[in-house]
C-alpha cells in the first residue's frame, strides 16, 4: 500500500515538472521571439544621424529594457500571485504593438519603436519565475526556465535569418511577424502558470516560504549580505554585458554568410541539453549549502574558460563551431547559474524571508546598464573597431575580473554558513540549558 502511495506520488510530481517546467520554458522562449528576432538584422549601409543604425536599434530596446528593469525590482518583489497574468497579457500585447510601429514608422526614427519593445518586457522573467519559486522541484524548474534563454536566444536569430532570406520579409516587418506567432501562444502559456497549485507545506519547509518585499526589507535584506551581493552583482554586470553584446552582435562578430542560418539554433541547442543536465542533477542534493558551492565552482570554471578561450583566440585557431559552442556553452553557464538557481538555493539556505524576483530584477538592471555604457562608449570612441577583436579583448578581462569576485563569494559564503552554523548551535544549547531551569521554577 506505501509502495503505491509513493509511486503515485512519484507520477504526480512528474507530471508537475511536466505541466509547470514545460508551461515556464515556452513561456520566456515566446519572449524572446517578441524581443530579439531584430538582433538577426544586420541593417547593412545603414545610419542613425551618423552612429550605426544596428547599434542605436540595440541601445534604444535595451535602454528601455534598462528602465523596467529598474522597476522590476519593486514590481515583481511586490506583485501578488493574483496579478500576475493580467500584467502579463499587458506586457505581451505592448511589445508586439511596437514591433509593428517598427515595421510602420519611417527609417530612422523607427528605433525609438524598440524601447517600447524593451520597456514592456523587462519584467517578464521574474514574473515568469515567480510561479515556480519556492518548491521542492524549483532546481528542474528553473534549470527548464533557464535553458530556454539559452535555446531561444539562438532560435530567434535563426527564425529572423529564414524569414529574411527565405520568405522575402523585410528586415523591419520580420520581428512583428515573429512576435504575432509568439503573441497568442504566450499568453496561453501564461494562463497555464496562473493555475498552477501553491507551494506545498513540505515545499515550504525545504526551500522557506516566499513572501513579497517592501522597500524597508529589500533594504535590510541587502545590508544583511552586502559583501556577498556587491561581489556577485558586479561579476554579473560584466557577465550581462558579454551576454548581451554576443547575443545582439553575433551576425557581426562571425560571417555569416558561409553558415547555415540554423547553426545559432543547433549550438544553442546543444549547449541548452547539457546546461539543463547539469542542473537538473543539483536537484538530487538536498543541501542548499552544497549546492551553493558547486554553483560557485562552476562559475569560476567558466569565467576561466572564456578567459583562456579570448587570450589563445590566435593560437587555438579554431573553427567558427567549436569557438561558438564553448563561448555558448562558458557564459550560459555562468549567466543562468544566478538566473536560476542561486539565489532560490541562497533563499532556502539561509532561511531568508523574500522572494527570488527581487535578486534577478536587481542583477538585471545593473548589467544592462553596463550594456548601455559600453555600447555607447564603443559607439563615440571606437566606432571602427573590429567586432571579433572587440569581443575577444572585452571577454578575456571579463573572465578575470569574474573569476576574482567568484573567488571572493565562495569564501564569504563558507565564512557566513560557518558562522551562523555556530550561533544557531549555541542558541540552541542556550534553549536546553534555560528550559529545565524555567521547568524548575515553574514546579517551585
Amino acid at each position: 500500500m506505501e509502495a503505491k502511495s509513493e509511486t503515485n506520488k512519484q507520477i504526480s510530481s512528474f507530471l508537475f515538472i511536466l505541466w509547470a517546467g514545460g508551461a515556464a520554458l515556452l513561456s520566456y522562449s515566446l519572449v524572446y521571439a517578441l524581443r530579439k528576432p531584430f538582433t538577426a538584422a544586420t541593417f547593412d549601409g545603414m545610419d542613425f544621424f551618423g552612429m550605426d543604425y544596428k547599434v542605436v536599434t540595440t541601445i534604444m530596446q535595451i535602454l528601455g529594457y534598462l528602465i523596467s528593469k529598474f522597476f522590476a525590482i519593486k514590481i515583481v518583489s511586490e506583485l501578488k500571485r493574483e496579478s500576475r497574468l493580467k500584467f502579463m497579457v499587458c506586457s505581451v500585447a505592448l511589445a508586439e504593438l511596437a514591433l509593428v510601429f517598427f515595421g510602420l514608422f519611417p527609417q530612422p526614427f523607427n528605433v525609438f519603436a524598440l524601447f517600447f519593445n524593451g520597456l514592456a518586457l523587462g519584467c517578464m522573467w521574474g514574473v515568469i519565475f515567480s510561479f515556480i519559486e519556492g518548491r521542492k522541484v524549483t532546481d528542474i524548474l528553473a534549470s527548464l526556465l533557464g535553458v530556454s534563454m539559452a535555446v531561444s536566444s539562438g532560435m530567434a536569430k535563426s527564425l529572423g535569418l529564414f524569414v529574411v532570406k527565405t520568405l522575402g520579409v523585410t528586415e523591419f516587418w520580420m520581428p512583428a511577424l515573429i512576435g504575432g506567432l509568439a503573441f497568442p501562444l504566450l499568453i496561453l502559456m501564461g494562463w497555464s502558470l496562473n493555475k498552477l497549485p501553491h507551494p506545498t507545506d513540505e515545499d515550504r519547509a525545504l526551500r522557506s516560504e516566499r513572501v513579497t518585499l517592501n522597500g524597508e526589507q529589500r533594504r535590510q535584506l541587502f545590508k544583511s549580505y552586502m559583501p556577498l551581493l556587491i561581489m556577485l552583482f558586479f561579476a554579473n554586470l560584466f557577465i550581462t554585458i558579454l551576454r548581451d553584446i554576443k547575443e545582439d552582435f553575433l551576425v557581426n562578430i562571425i560571417d555569416v554568410s558561409t553558415i547555415s542560418s540554423w547553426l545559432f539554433a543547433q549550438v544553442d541547442g546543444m549547449v541548452t541539453l547539457i546546461i539543463l543536465g547539469i542542473f537538473a542533477m543539483m536537484s538530487l542534493i538536498n543541501s542548499n549549502y552544497r549546492v551553493l558551492q558547486v554553483l560557485l565552482a562552476m562559475v569560476i570554471g567558466g569565467a576561466a574558460t572564456i578567459s583562456y578561450l579570448a587570450f589563445n583566440y590566435d593560437a587555438l585557431q579554431l573553427p567558427t563551431l567549436y569557438w561558438l559552442f564553448i563561448q555558448s556553452l562558458s557564459l550560459y553557464i555562468v549567466y543562468l547559474s544566478f538566473q536560476t538557481l542561486f539565489f532560490e538555493r541562497f533563499i532556502a539556505c539561509f532561511k531568508i524571508k523574500g522572494n527570488v524576483g527581487f535578486f534577478i530584477a536587481t542583477i538585471d538592471f545593473i548589467g544592462y546598464t553596463g550594456t548601455v555604457c559600453v555600447l555607447l562608449f564603443k559607439e563615440f570612441c571606437s566606432p571602427d573597431i573590429n567586432w571579433m577583436e572587440f569581443y575577444n579583448q572585452f571577454s578575456g578581462w571579463v573572465g578575470i575580473v569574474c573569476c576574482m569576485a567568484f573567488i571572493g563569494s565562495a569564501i564569504y559564503l563558507v565564512q557566513r554558513y560557518k558562522l551562523e552554523k555556530q550561533l544557531r548551535k549555541e542558541e540552541k544549547e542556550k534553549k536546553i540549558i534555560i528550559a529545565p531551569i524555567a521547568l524548575a521554577d515553574l514546579k517551585e
